[in-house]
């Protein structure tokens, strides 16, 4: 018993391993013959050399490689059921709708398989039953490894490997790991040798998940073309602006930041005459163009500033001592943006307003006036500018400098104007750790008016200035501004444009610093 169950499984090994070299062999594809044609006659014997087997084919029997070109299929032979009770051709029974695909045989089938097939079945069909139809209900012994040779077009004949079974009912699926080369399903014999596919055969690529993840999603999108040149010829062809256009555009965008509240720029010098009210416009209507409004620029001198005389006198001549008379109805809870703009003057070119200090010496602005001032505005502006005084003592000039987010220092290099920077720099070098903290996102203005140069001057004090403070601007000298009139932005010169613009980029640049370091 034990050298015949032995000798089945060694049976078994040989027949799963001559499946596979026969899949792996390429077949020819055959057209399923008419049952009713006559059987040809048999040839006439070849040589007995040819007839011999070599000594590959009787070691292994079942190769379809060693079988001579004078045998026939096992649908050439007569219509005689065959002795044994396996077969290993084709059920000729089998539907039409299951054969869709070309029947395929290859080029020689041994007689030795059968023969082969036979003792197996013989010998392990009494208590092994290696060859019975596992789950189709037959007793009869089926083909070792799936049987019919037709499984390379798809379709397997035997009730192992799919196909009706002796008593009409249907086998079940092939396993899903048993594939064979081009796409073939081994039989369940092979499957329990070869339980990972044929060796060497690649294995289908999984198919990448698709992520639906918001930001993921929001990556993969394309980014935005830039937009073409807005001026000269590049405009006029649809080109990609100039380096110049370029930097104008991310100076721009620099000084549109969104701040998380309310921010407050002051630009001080104690000097009178060194362009601290030019200076203060220039930014405010810079801010103004590139955020679209939002900008108020104020006049927090302590008695009279000239202010009023830089800007066009719109539809109101209010100034801060009326704002600070109407404050009891403009600090009410449904006060709007409206009724402060009534005491302000609006500047269409720069989109920005303006609120001017006291035309008279009667009424001082003191530092309970400004807290009032500075947290009305705060409440509908969003980048507030102020224009400070020359003296340093006055309390409003001291309580816009603890509101000051931004400090900007607008000189001339000239002895006197630098000199008094210089001095305001050391005072506030030793008022604590915020004043020394502004002094470092401090950003210098130069602007200098005709013959107002002095070449020696700025040699020896622009790196101390750009040693102290965060950047040095220097704006063109501009006719417009020097006629010491109502400033209008639209009649600046584009350089004086360009550089009011990177002056605005530079402060939101320290603010954005300012906002973003923990105190």
């Amino acid at each position: 018993m034990t050298d015949s169950h032995n000798s089945g499984q060694h049976k078994d090994r040989e027949a799963a391993a001559a499946e596979v070299r026969r899949m792996w062999q390429p077949t020819p594809s055959w057209t399923q013959p008419d049952p009713n044609q006559v059987p040809e006659r048999d040839p006439e014997p070849a040589d007995e050399a040819d007839e011999k087997p070599d000594a590959l084919s009787q070691e292994f029997p079942g190769d379809s490689w060693s079988q001579p070109a004078s045998q026939h299929a096992p649908w050439s032979q007569p219509q005689t059921p065959p002795p044994a009770p396996a077969q290993s051709g084709p059920s000729w029974t089998q539907p039409a709708t299951e054969s869709t695909s070309a029947w395929t045989q290859p080029a020689s089938e041994p007689d030795e398989v059968d023969e082969t097939e036979k003792a197996t079945a013989d010998t392990d069909g009494g208590d092994d039953q290696h060859g019975s139809s596992a789950e189709g209900g037959t007793t009869g012994a089926a083909p070792v490894f799936g049987g019919s040779s037709f499984s390379g077009s798809g379709f397997s004949g035997g009730p192992a490997a799919g196909g009706p079974a002796a008593g009409g009912q249907a086998g079940p699926p092939p396993a899903a790991g048993g594939q064979a080369h081009g796409g073939q399903q081994l039989s369940p014999a092979a499957q329990h040798f070869f339980p990972q596919g044929i060796p060497g055969q690649n294995a289908p690529q999984q198919q990448r998940e698709v992520s639906y993840r918001t930001d993921e999603l929001i990556q993969a999108l394309p980014l935005p073309r830039e937009a073409p040149a807005e001026r000269g010829i590049r405009s006029a062809l649809r080109l990609r602006p100039g380096s110049t256009e370029r930097m104008e555009r991310i100076a721009r965008a620099t000084a549109a930041t969104a701040f998380r509240r309310p921010v407050t720029i002051v630009v001080a010098n104690p000097k009178g005459g060194s362009g601290k009210t030019p200076t203060t416009l220039l930014l405010a209507g810079a801010l103004g163009q590139a955020r679209g409004g939002g900008v108020v620029a104020w006049d927090n001198n302590e008695l009279r500033g000239n202010m009023h005389l830089r800007t066009h006198d719109t539809n109101s001549r209010s100034t801060v001592t009326d704002m600070l008379q109407a404050m009891p109805m403009l600090t009410q809870p449904d006060a709007r943006l409206g009724d402060v703009a009534a005491y302000l003057r609006h500047q269409v070119a720069g989109q920005y307003d303006v609120l001017t200090s006291a035309t008279t010496t009667y009424a001082q602005i003191e530092a309970k006036d400004f807290d009032q001032i500075h947290r009305l505005l705060s409440r509908f502006y969003k980048v507030l500018v102020i224009d400070t005084g020359n003296n340093e003592g006055s309390s409003n000039w001291r309580e816009a400098m603890k509101a000051a987010d931004a400090l900007v220092i607008p000189i001339k290099w000239k002895s006197l104007s630098c000199a008094a920077a210089v001095q305001m720099l050391e005072e506030l070098d030793n008022q604590g750790p915020e004043a020394q903290r502004l002094i470092r996102r401090a950003v210098i203005a130069v602007s200098n008016g005709p013959g107002d140069v002095n070449k020696e001057v700025e040699k020896q004090l622009r790196s101390y200035f750009e040693s102290r403070a965060a950047a040095v601007v220097d704006i063109p000298t501009d006719q417009h501004i020097a006629a010491e009139g109502p400033l209008d932005h639209s009649a600046l010169q584009p350089t004086t444009r360009r550089a009011a613009l990177e002056l605005a980029a530079k402060v939101s640049e320290q603010i954005t610093i300012a906002l973003n370091v923990p105190r």
